[in-house]
């Protein structure tokens, strides 16, 4: 299986530079898994495909402000830091930008001075292992120096950070969003809830594992970064009882399914746990937990798009792709959103939802330099 089968051709117009006012007003493309038979709505109509009975599984993740700009001591030289995962205590495990001008030993200042760190080793893959000093709380320190971890696809400055996060966001840790989490309102999560779906909230801090470009020629040579993970009681509950009593589980967001993945067994069992994880789904997967995923369009060649292809398969996802490319949907984190489920009876039934189709051309945003290919490659 090689990781060129997962290319598609997008108009760089396309990939979107801005959130919608109205986060549950974005497009949606409702993709059947067994069919590949597809339909467009907008997402606050997701409700139409749930059923009471099933479950939303959420990731509460919350994006920390990662990226830091700083200034390597002794030369000037501009330092750009992104956070990935705390180690331990004030260590933390970083990209740098340029990775040559930070070897072992290099001191950065951030912030005229009120954060510092010192480069102390370098691990897998040429990131970089920092350890911070300052005198204060570092959550306090990093809210005030640190920016919001915006993929370099999106060019556009961002208004307000909380678009950045999930309206449900609790637990400070993530490098970037579960992108697809972002179309839900409290309010929409209420109408869920009220038709009688559970959810059940799990949390994976998202970092380098979810949206590392894949170098490898052939996709299972490609390895994972190992992200962190919790599954309450209280979640695996819901979720269980979810499966035993004939219900769906729909994961919102890659990463959700990630963490439910991880943690079944081979029957499909989930048990609170916590730990990390570098599951690799790719076609071929045999899903244990999830029947059904709501998420956004993702890069091409992408490790995202290779988990939605063992979904649904290749042939249909890329199809579907290609749709969403004719009818001007908006791509990626701030983009447009699908639903891939076992829905055919509801695409095919009696047309009841066809005054609920998007017909407009939706606004479009402008181009964005160019189309991001994971990272850039002085990242190291």
């Amino acid at each position: 299986m090689k990781t060129s089968d997962f290319n598609y051709d997008l108009p760089q117009e396309q990939i979107a530079q801005d959130p919608l006012e109205d986060r549950s007003a974005s497009r949606l493309l409702v993709l059947d898994k067994e069919t590949g038979a597809y339909e467009h709505t907008i997402f606050k109509n997701i409700v139409d495909y749930l059923n009471p009975g099933d479950c939303l599984v959420l990731n509460n993740t919350k994006v920390i402000p990662a990226r830091l700009y700083g200034i390597k001591e002794g030369t000037g030289a501009q330092i750009e830091i992104l956070l990935l995962k705390r180690r331990e205590g004030d260590v933390w495990e970083t990209l740098v930008k340029p990775g040559k001008k930070a070897k072992s030993g290099t001191r950065i200042q951030f912030g005229g001075g009120l954060l510092a760190g010192e480069v102390i080793d370098i691990a897998e893959e040429g990131n970089r292992l920092i350890r911070f000093s300052y005198e204060g709380i570092f959550e306090e320190i990093l809210d005030r120096l640190g920016q919001m971890p915006l993929p370099p696809y999106i060019t556009h400055e961002l208004k307000d950070k909380n678009r950045y996060q999930t309206v449900y966001a609790k637990y400070d840790g993530s490098a970037a969003a579960p992108t697809a989490g972002l179309h839900f309102t409290p309010e929409l999560l209420r109408r869920v809830e009220e038709m009688g779906v559970a959810i059940a909230e799990v949390t994976l801090h998202v970092g380098l594992g979810t949206f590392r470009p894949v170098k490898a020629d052939d996709v299972t040579e490609h390895h994972m970064h190992a992200e962190f993970y919790q599954i309450t009681e209280q979640a695996a509950d819901l979720i269980n009882r979810t499966k035993k009593n004939g219900g769906r589980v729909i994961c919102v967001g890659t990463t959700s399914c990630r963490t439910i993945e991880s943690a079944a067994d081979e029957d499909g069992l989930i048990r609170p746990r916590s730990g990390w994880t570098d599951i690799f789904i790719y076609p071929g997967y045999r899903f244990k937990v999830l029947d059904g995923l709501i998420t956004n369009f993702h890069l091409p060649e992408s490790t995202l798009l290779m988990l939605v292809s063992a979904l649904a398969g290749r042939e249909h996802v890329l199809a579907a792709y290609d749709e969403a490319v004719n009818q001007g949907y908006r791509f990626f984190s701030f983009g447009d959103a699908m639903l891939i489920a076992s829905v055919m009876p509801k695409i095919a039934g009696d047309g009841s939802l066809a005054a609920k189709l998007v017909s407009a051309e939706p606004d479009k945003t402008a181009a964005a330099h160019a189309l991001f290919s994971a990272l850039p490659q002085d990242w190291t």
